[in-house]
């Protein structure tokens, strides 16, 4: 049985956004927990992830976090000395219909105007990047080139390794089970193992975030959809970005894939319709459909052999952006939920974001902004148009 300790803060859930969060506020000074029901950090959603990282978004909130992300990402090694086999390959979207032209050449003045290096390309122009690509009715593509990836299971290991350095405590095999309160206003949790008293509660459960908001009284609006990726056999360096396909497809919203730096293609797709619960097996459905769609879009894919295939959880909102803010219902409950699968990219951004709101300074007018646009009180109206 743990013995009951005080802290400043305690997080629920030690994955993509609740370690980088764990790490920037016990950098802060506060003294920091995070709990998690499974044996260590990462082993909900964040495993799962395929690890790229953009601020290429159609979300002012979204790109602002996703630009601090990447220079945390890209500077991790210089900064903390842990090698996560960051690689700045670049994002890019291409358009094989008009359709797809005028989305992206309309986002791209959302996304200049916050400070993406990012711009439209001609067929020619995109041919040059990833030669590769099927040149047919290719009319061209955006290219951010700053964007790229790393390792999540490295990378997700090295900010647990700094954040433990920095003073922050985790109880992993840990359930909260009561998230406790005292005149109105969180005074800690219980587990299954223990009692832990704070001022502050964040709940950065994942796919379980509406789980856990249940038991303070609050129904989050965060639904678990399953996403499947695979990755292929090592083969030599032909493709530096992440190349995004838009198109619909049937059973697809759209498909993605990129080339680690050891030379495995990793890929996904949306699913489309949405795949709703918590099964995370793998589907025999989901190879041959995105067989397709790698074929189509990138002919030479055709000779490489799959290794593996999974999946995994992408907490979702009903407008396909995070919900990040202050509960109205409990004084010094903090909601860092719904992802949307974009947790890994956007964990470091939002974590510094909520040690600043915790701690009640530094605040910017960009993070009020960023706070206004994510706030879980807000209208649930239209969809972030590159989920």
């Amino acid at each position: 049985m743990a013995e009951n300790t005080t802290y400043d803060a305690i997080i629920i859930g030690a994955g993509s956004v609740g370690v980088p969060t764990g790490l920037a506020m016990a950098g802060k000074g506060l003294k920091t927990l995070v709990i998690d029901r499974f044996s260590s950090q990462g082993q909900g959603s964040n495993k799962a992830a395929i690890g790229g990282v953009r601020a290429t978004h159609s979300d002012p909130a979204k790109i602002r976090l996703g630009l601090r992300s990447l220079e945390i990402f890209s500077t991790w090694e210089q900064v903390h000395g842990h090698n996560i086999e960051w690689s700045t390959g670049g994002y890019m979207f291409v358009a094989y219909r008009r359709e797809e032209e005028k989305v992206l050449k309309e986002l791209l003045k959302v996304q200049q105007h916050y400070g993406l290096n990012i711009d439209w390309h001609d067929r020619e122009g995109i041919l040059a990047v990833v030669p590769d690509l099927n040149p047919e009715d290719l009319i061209g593509g955006t290219y951010s080139p700053e964007d790229g990836h790393c390792s999540t299971i490295l990378a997700g290991w090295a900010m647990y390794d700094a954040a433990r350095m920095v003073g922050c405590d985790f109880r992993f095999r840990e359930t909260v089970t009561e998230v406790q309160t005292r005149n109105g206003r969180v005074a800690g949790v219980r587990t299954d193992k223990g009692e832990y008293s704070a001022g502050v509660v964040v709940n950065a459960a994942g796919p379980w975030a509406r789980e856990v908001g249940k038991l303070n009284g609050l129904d989050l609006p965060v639904n678990p959809d399953s996403h499947e990726g695979g990755i292929t056999e090592a083969v030599a360096p032909f493709c530096k970005p992440m190349v995004v396909d838009i198109r619909p497809a049937p059973g697809s919203a759209n498909y993605y894939y990129f080339q680690l730096h050891s030379g495995q293609v990793v890929f996904c797709i949306t699913p489309s319709p949405s795949i709703w619960g918590f099964n995370r097996d793998e589907s025999s459905s989901f190879l041959p459909m995105v067989a397709r769609r790698m074929v189509d879009l990138m002919p030479r894919l055709k000779n490489l052999r799959v290794r593996r295939t999974w999946r995994g959880l992408y907490p979702m909102t009903p407008d396909g952006s995070p919900l990040v803010g202050w509960a109205r219902e409990k004084e010094g409950y903090l909601i860092a939920a719904g992802m949307c699968g974009q947790g890994f990219m956007l964990g470091p951004g939002i974590g510094e974001l909520l040690s600043r709101v915790v701690s009640d300074s530094d605040l910017s007018s960009d993070d009020r902004e960023v706070l206004d646009i994510l706030s879980p009180y807000r209208k649930f109206e239209g969809m972030e148009a590159l989920k």
